[in-house]
């Protein structure tokens, strides 16, 4: 707990943008508190599975059905959860959500400083102009009040500092940004992409972008942070720091200021506000060892939640001035939410390179930007999608279960299976206004709180693009010279791409948005919103530097405007 209670600067959520929010304001010197609903992390300590071999617990790496049942009903269908990494994930029947039965969603959260930044898959694309002006130049969703001249040096920003790794493309629907030195393909890959490239001059099919440290700075270092090892066990927890995460390198950026307060186990439950001036004073938080209630007060408070998290606090901040919600007079909170639909693609096999194998276990895989409804390719949907994948070739551990025995059957275990090859989608998801969340009128979690509802489903656009996703990535892998190759589409429920976003949308008409240019709510103007809430459109990249971007762009403008007595 914290002794002090008043502040410049309330961050709720250390994750992505929190850990953003906090460095930016701690080095600009603004004593800065950052609330954080879930336990604290040492990484010293608290990776507990980071270096234990399967063999070595309790169910070899797996999680026992009764567990999963009881606790992980939910968590499990995210493909990261298992028994070295469930200390990531929350208790379901602690943090329970409805949806209509016709309306499934899968929210996977986590519940520690650090948030899901301990967790994600690092893929680390930029936006473009194609994505920031979509949303005007075909009448889905409201315009973005920004475009991508408005971001670029923030993203400079903070590529620099978070060390993405990736090569130079020239690619106008993917820009490039101050790259590490990037990951090798393997052998089969640099085939397939030349193929590809051969066949289809429309296409790309470069290394992944990803948040690891292949060459780390002296910024980095000075962090404590080091080279990735290529071990491939990131969620789990990387003590070397070799990967992003606010743990190991914004907040500790913050943290050395000394303006750095962080509260754990400390549940923002809603904002307070002052109707007089028309400004929040702080925010009401619970603190979940003790139940107490103590309320902060700050200057400015910044939202950084994560997306649904967000939406719930400030439409629990509902009051007599707001019936609807903090900021709501637009009526627009808690609409338009987005998420990727994916799970769809294909794969197949490769029939050279027998006599290679690769090393290491590379952290990463490949990329196909984005090339559909792009320049004179129009199709019959609208926005677009990209790819992602890999070659690996299969170990003693694909025949490990054949029957036989004797000299042969051993011989059979020392040789690698075929190279195979896939690939999956990420579409972009519509934004729509009947996508929603709202507080349930009866339904409370563990703590008295109402439970969130969340209405989310695919539109027909979103359906058609998933039908042109699996064709084209057969066709793809054809042309490249794989053999049996199959296509899949499979349920695309929504909220699996975790990369839920929308809700608080920035726009330009304070009548149809709920935030400004400057991620600032437009009927109060001391509260900003940057996480995945803010989202306006979900394009179809991976969303976490636009996040971490769009946080400290919003936190420049917010401490000019504190030092100029605006705020």
């Amino acid at each position: 707990m914290s002794e002090t209670t008043e502040f410049d600067v309330i961050v709720v959520g250390s994750g992505m943008s929190g850990g953003w929010a906090a460095k930016e304001f701690c080095e600009k010197g603004f004593k800065t508190l950052v609330l954080e609903r879930g336990r604290s992390i040492d990484p010293m300590t608290d990776y507990v599975g980071e270096n234990v071999p399967p063999w070595e617990m309790e169910f070899r790496g797996e999680i026992h059905p009764d567990e999963i049942n009881q606790k992980y009903p939910r968590q499990s269908k995210c493909y990261a959860l298992n028994e070295h990494t469930k200390t990531f994930f929350i208790d379901d029947s602690e943090n329970p959500y409805s949806h209509p039965e016709d309306q499934p969603f899968s929210w996977i959260r986590g519940d520690q400083v650090g948030g899901r930044s301990l967790m994600w898959a690092r893929q680390t694309y930029r936006w473009s102009d194609i994505d920031f002006e979509a949303n005007k130049k075909d009448g889905h969703g409201v315009d973005w009040p920004i475009r991508y001249a408005d971001l670029a040096p923030w993203y400079d920003h903070c590529e620099r500092f978070v060390g993405v790794s990736g090569s130079i493309e020239n690619l106008p629907q993917l820009p490039d940004g101050p790259f590490l030195p990037p990951m090798e393909m393997n052998c089969v890959e640099k085939d397939i992409k030349a193929k590809l490239e051969s066949a289809f001059d429309d296409r790309k099919m470069i290394i992944g972008r990803a948040a690891h440290l292949t060459e780390p700075t002296e910024e980095h270092l000075a962090l404590g942070r080091g080279a990735c090892q290529n071990r491939a066990m990131c969620q789990r927890g990387c003590s070397f720091g070799a990967f992003f995460s606010s743990v190991s390198a914004t907040l500790p950026a913050a943290r050395r200021t000394g303006n750095l307060t962080l509260v754990s186990d400390s549940h923002v439950v809603s904002l307070t506000y002052d109707p007089e001036t028309g400004k929040a004073t702080g925010v009401r938080a619970l603190n979940r060892v003790t139940r107490e209630t103590t309320e902060y007060t700050a200057r400015v408070v910044f939202l950084c939640a994560s997306a649904l998290a967000s939406l719930h606090i400030l439409l629990s901040s509902a009051s007599e001035e707001m019936p609807n919600g903090f900021a709501n007079s637009s009526g627009a909170l808690g609409l338009g939410i987005m998420d990727h639909h994916f799970r769809v693609g294909a794969s197949g096999t490769h029939p050279g390179f027998k006599d290679r194998y690769y090393t290491g276990r590379r952290p990463n895989g490949i990329y196909i930007p984005r090339f559909r409804n792009i320049g004179d390719d129009q199709q019959d949907f609208v926005r677009g999608y990209g790819f992602q994948g890999g070659a690996g070739r299969g170990s003693w551990r694909s025949t490990s279960r054949q029957k036989g025995f004797g000299a042969d059957y051993k011989a059979s275990l020392r040789t690698p299976a075929d190279w195979t090859f896939g690939i999956g989608g990420f579409g972009e998801m519509l934004p729509q206004d009947s996508n929603r969340v709202t507080l349930h009128p009866t339904k409370t979690d563990a703590w008295g709180l109402p439970q969130l509802h969340i209405e989310c489903s695919l539109s027909a656009n979103d359906l058609a693009m998933r039908e042109d996703m699996a064709a084209t990535a057969k066709a793809m892998l054809e042309a490249a010279g794989l053999e049996n190759v199959s296509s899949y589409n499979a349920d695309p429920m929504p909220g699996l791409g975790i990369h839920e976003m929308g809700g608080a949308r920035m726009g330009h008409d304070p009548a149809t948005s709920v935030l400004g240019k400057f991620n600032q709510c437009h009927d109060v103007q001391n509260v900003f919103v940057t996480d995945g809430a803010a989202m306006s459109s979900s394009a179809c990249q991976n969303p976490s530097i636009t996040y971490m971007a769009l946080t400290a762009r919003a936190a420049d403008y917010a401490a000019t405007q504190m030092r100029e007595g605006q705020l």
